[in-house]
């Protein structure tokens, strides 16, 4: 194939620009000149990217901000919560140390109760071996007096 040159004009920019292009195996090569020239809309993109970029650095910036925020809420009520739980152990604590000397206190008289109780069922006993051998000897008077 042979080689050719042509200018193409810019229609982004309305500029004209002489593009030189050798064409080599169907492939376009441009030349240095075009590298070279400035480009406004390469210029305006890469601004927009920047201040997107901007944005969403300060949107990510601010979501974490939220986190730590939404963590530190989380932390301090949690810390209430443990606290007025160790106020409620305290108290459950001081109750059982008062229910514990009230029992010491009691104790004695728990064995007393115990004693009488055992001398209840003693009486009991006797009350029934008693009453056993008033049967019998009813049984037995009964019987001399048929005679």
């Amino acid at each position: 194939m042979e080689k050719q040159s042509s200018a193409i004009a810019d229609s982004s920019t309305g500029d004209e620009m002489n593009l030189t292009r050798a064409d080599s195996s169907g492939i376009g090569v441009e030349t240095g000149t075009e590298a070279t020239e400035p480009d406004h809309d390469i210029a305006e993109l890469t601004r927009d990217m920047f201040n997107k970029m901007t944005a969403y650095i300060r949107g990510d910036l601010a979501t974490t901000a939220e986190d730590y925020k939404l963590l530190e809420d989380m932390n301090r009520i949690t810390s209430k919560k443990y606290e007025d739980m160790k106020q409620t152990a305290c108290e459950i604590s001081s109750a059982m140390k008062t229910l514990d000397e009230k029992y010491k206190n009691l104790e004695p008289y728990l064995a007393q109760v115990d004693q009488i109780e055992e001398s209840v069922l003693s009486l009991e006993h006797a009350a029934l071996r008693l009453d056993a051998y008033a049967r019998r000897l009813e049984a037995k008077f009964k019987h001399l007096e048929k005679r």
